[in-house]
């Protein structure tokens, strides 16, 4: 992890207290920052596992905010503070309007507020899709790397949806070192699915690529699954197919039954925020009425109090915590500082002397 630097200011007259500064960085940007640097930003996500295990963050509910004339689509505000070496608190505020897509444009838009540490004021403004999106997929490539330590490591990975997080955990994946010999691919949409295909390709690999008809023969041909759909309802209900006990990557949390939860092994990023809004580990709570079921967090699993068994599927079950995001957020404005190309905002703060 890059070290923080000191608090963002400019001087002012001597003997003044410095004026907060204020940057903008923009997707381009972020996306430079962060290319190529998998198994650093995966490291990353470890230590902050780590400090948010050891109490070391807040990370309080997310807030949505829904609209009665737009039922399918959401705001979620993701406020969050991170102590250790990253020192900075912040705010997530991201949109999920499945309709975009259609329109072809992504699904989800989000930008992420950076606030300092000792005065609380707001230091940076990113855009956060790509943030969001590098955070979920490290998040991943973190898990599937620490569930599968004393399980055979999967060689088959199969893609259910096909989207720009299914990417990016296929880049993290490969970028820390995972090498399959087959990688199947599920979607609704043809063209999706095509697309993603596509990828494939052009990110070389000797992977045999196979496009499923079916979500079925896709968990079945697959060691290690992921889910990354925009389903608000669970939609897989077949225990049957998870017999042969895949690791399972249930990044958008609401594509498997309670029942195949309770038949399986179940890890999560957070208990608290990971049972509540009808996701699937929150189903399962509702249809036993305890969290029996849970194995424990991923915090736990790299502690060493759990352990993932090998007789059962495995399922990660991960909500996505702001910390993650701040992390992240605060790597990319150190590296943009660093470059010399931070782009300041000239005077944003204004009432800066408390009596004029």
């Amino acid at each position: 992890m890059t070290d923080t630097l000191s608090t963002p200011t400019r001087s002012g007259a001597p003997g003044a207290p410095a004026v907060p500064t204020f940057a903008v960085i923009s997707g381009e940007e972020v996306q430079q920052a962060l290319k190529g640097h998998e198994k650093q930003l995966v490291e990353l996500v470890e230590t902050v596992y780590r400090l948010h295990d050891a109490g070391d963050s807040v990370n309080p509910p997310s807030y949505f905010l829904r609209f009665q004339d737009r039922p399918t689509s959401r705001i979620i505000a993701l406020p969050a503070s991170l102590g250790g070496p990253v020192h900075v608190d912040g705010l997530k505020w991201i949109s999920s309007f499945p309709e975009n897509v259609s329109a072809g444009l992504p699904r989800a838009s989000a930008v992420l507020i950076l606030n300092d540490h000792d005065t609380g004021y707001p230091f940076a403004c990113l855009e956060s899709s790509i943030i969001s999106a590098t955070r979920t997929a490290a998040s991943a490539a973190l898990a599937a790397d620490w569930l599968s330590r004393n399980r055979t490591r999967p060689t088959r990975v199969g893609f259910f949806g096909t989207g720009l997080i299914a990417r990016y955990i296929h880049t993290f994946l490969a970028g820390t070192g995972w090498d399959f010999d087959e990688v199947g691919v599920h979607d609704l949409s043809a063209d999706s699915a095509a697309g993603f295909c596509g990828y494939l390709r052009e990110s070389g690999g000797a992977a045999r690529v196979t496009v499923h008809d079916t979500a079925e023969d896709l968990i079945r041909a697959s060691d290690l699954v992921v889910f990354a759909t925009i389903a608000g309802r669970p939609h897989v209900t077949d225990q049957a197919l998870f017999a042969h006990n895949p690791l399972v990557l249930h990044v958008s949390l609401r594509d498997l039954a309670p029942e195949i939860l309770l038949g399986s092994a179940n890890f999560v990023d957070d208990v608290e925020h990971c049972l509540k809004a009808d996701t699937s580990p929150h189903l399962a709570e509702q249809l036993t009425g305890s969290r029996d079921f849970l194995n424990g967090t991923l915090g736990d699993v790299m502690a060493g109090r759990a352990a993932p068994p090998t007789d059962r599927p495995v399922i990660f079950s991960p909500f996505g915590l702001g910390v993650l995001d701040l992390a992240v957020g605060k790597h990319v404005y150190d590296e943009v500082s660093r470059s010399g190309e931070l782009r300041v905002i000239d005077d944003f703060f204004h009432e800066l002397r408390r009596y004029g």
